[in-house]
């Protein structure tokens, strides 16, 4: 494929935002001897990095600061090779501007974040310039300079176009003090299967109870919102992955009801482990009182689901209600997912035969 350099990481990586998920990888590619640059919007961050490294706290185990050098996007001094993009889902056109116009030749851009990001991101740098990427990681941004590292989630890399390449390869390669990095020829089926998870989230995110609590007590309402985001895939031909313990092929318009609130039900047990206790969503609302990606992630979605003709009334709802929270006229609150799960009965009883 054109575009593809003989050894990704000659370059060394420049990861575009360093929150979460991007500060976790540039950490773990930094201490296994990578050369990573950070480059970051926000100037808090940006200052408390440069003054005192990139701190990742852990359960169980002391921190640690990695040391980098991090810039903002307005004085970062040079061009690009490859490049990890983490920013949020709704500035990724920016982003993407921003990289175009100081990559090289032989630079390419993967798309470690949630949602749909790839198409944006092709538009702006080409199609044979980007990389697809599934990533769950359980970490959150405590304060600027510092991340809570809250153990190992999924990670899977593809080529859009489902081929093998030396720079997915390589990268997975690069990343493996961080944990296995999953390559597959279809790393759309991974993308959609967690735009299904991040439904639960989002819903979950309207109450200050942890999120597998929330889960365990509305799996028929965190069933049935996984479900109409996995009738969209289904309709678009899509392929849909298991990650971690979420079994997307029980959320399919062929599994009974019943069937898919078991597998939430465990579900929920496993998320019940986890060290990170909300979600990103809920945090972004509650903590930094900023708003959320969530619109961004599911815009193409609601697009998708209009054209297939799957009427999606449970995430319509839901997005609704967050929408409400983030402007501070809905309190969050577990009525909210009464609310919720009261909609997705009487959804259930035209829904199901």
């Amino acid at each position: 494929m054109r575009g593809q350099p003989t050894a990704a990481a000659s370059h060394g990586y420049t990861v575009v935002g360093a929150g979460a998920i991007g500060g976790t990888l540039a950490c773990h590619l930094a201490v296994a001897g990578h050369h990573v640059t950070l480059v970051e919007a926000d100037r808090a961050h940006v200052e408390r990095i440069a003054g005192h490294g990139l701190v990742i706290e852990r359960d169980g185990s002391e921190s640690e600061a990695v040391r980098f050098a991090v810039f903002t996007p307005d004085n970062y001094p040079g061009t690009l090779g490859p490049v990890l993009l983490a920013v949020k889902a709704q500035h990724t056109p920016a982003a993407a501007a921003w990289i175009a116009s100081r990559l090289e030749e032989d630079g390419w851009v993967a798309s470690m974040q949630n949602g749909l990001n790839e198409d944006a991101i092709a538009e702006a740098v080409g199609r044979a310039r980007t990389v697809g990427a599934f990533v769950n990681l359980n970490a959150d941004v405590l304060r600027p300079g510092v991340i809570h590292d809250g153990g190992l989630g999924a990670l899977a890399l593809g080529e859009l176009d489902g081929s093998a390449s030396l720079r997915v390869r390589q990268l997975a390669c690069d990343l493996a003090h961080w944990g296995k990095a999953i390559v597959t020829a279809n790393i759309h089926g991974f993308l959609w299967s967690k735009l299904a998870y991040l439904a639960m989230l989002t819903a979950t995110s309207l109450s200050n109870q942890e999120m597998a609590e929330s889960v365990r007590r509305y799996r028929g309402l965190m069933s049935d919102l996984a479900r109409e985001v996995c009738a969209v895939a289904a309709a678009r031909g899509i392929a849909l992955e298991r990650f971690d313990a979420f079994e997307a092929g029980a959320y399919t318009p062929s599994t009974s009801r019943v069937d898919s609130e078991a597998v939430t039900k465990a579900l929920a047990v496993w998320m019940a482990t986890l060290a990170k206790k909300h979600s990103g969503i809920w945090r972004d609302i509650v903590v930094r009182r900023r708003p959320t990606e969530v619109p961004a992630l599911y815009a193409p979605v609601f697009r998708l689901a209009g054209e297939q003709g799957v009427p999606v009334p449970l995430l319509a709802r839901t997005l609704k209600m967050l929408a409400e929270a983030e402007r501070g006229e809905r309190a969050i609150a577990d009525d909210n997912l009464d609310e919720l799960d009261d909609l997705a009965e009487r959804t259930a009883i035209t829904t199901y035969r």
